[in-house]
């Protein structure tokens, strides 16, 4: 990955954290890392654990950026989202998997949180 996505990829999450908290999702983890994988974000919104994908693209709209998440992606953030209940006794929390888009087009910054954006995938 080249610097500029890295640095893209940083302030896209950087804009996300801050939608979620004024949203009133609580941050719990940001980058959590295992063997299995890597997820951007573990935040509760109330009594829900809530793991997060975050993708942002520059000159892209908001749409082409919600598709940016395939099976492929979906089945690894479920399994590091079931490793993260493992590791920390979760297992009897709810929780739902969110993706927040973030399109940076013509100057302007567009941030949207698809609550609910997919099942746990195997």
């Amino acid at each position: 990955m080249t610097k500029e996505r890295i640095a893209l990829g940083k302030f896209g999450e950087d804009l996300a954290r801050e939608r979620l908290k004024n949203c009133g999702y609580r941050i719990l983890t940001t980058n959590y890392k295992c063997p299995l994988g890597e997820i951007d974000l573990v935040a509760r919104d109330g009594d829900v654990l809530v793991f997060v994908e975050i993708k942002t693209r520059k000159n892209e709209s908001l749409g082409r950026v919600k598709e940016m998440v395939n099976i492929r992606k979906k089945r690894q953030i479920s399994k590091v989202a079931l490793a993260y209940m493992k590791s920390n006794n979760l297992w009897g929390s709810k929780a739902r998997f969110d993706v927040v888009a973030v399109g940076l087009l013509d100057g302007k910054k567009e941030i949207e949180i698809i609550k609910n954006a997919f099942e746990l995938a195997y």
